[in-house]
């Protein structure tokens, strides 16, 4: 059996804990980046979702984290298309 990226082991967390509607606005349209063992990046469609998950999903999203073993690592969220640097994180 393949191994599933540390994203889509927060997805099923996510989608125990959210509404399904809800889930599916917000990270449908979300997909994993890379993983670098503090950091998993994953690229969001648009600057406004963006903040909106770092604004209303941060619990959520750090209780998902630590159920998969992974409490110490950080989700960056970067909006598809943009460099590194230039993405203005809070």
């Amino acid at each position: 059996m393949e191994a599933r990226n540390p994203w889509e082991q927060v997805l099923e967390q996510l989608r125990q804990s959210l509404d399904g509607e809800e889930f599916r606005r917000w990270f449908s349209q979300c997909s994993f980046a890379f993983d670098s063992g503090d950091h998993i990046t994953v690229w969001v469609p648009t600057e406004p979702a963006r903040r909106h998950i770092v604004a209303n999903y941060a619990d959520h999203l750090e209780r998902a984290l630590a159920a998969i073993d992974r409490s110490r690592s950080y989700i960056r969220f970067v909006v598809s298309g943009y460099a590194e640097d230039e993405d203005d994180e809070e």
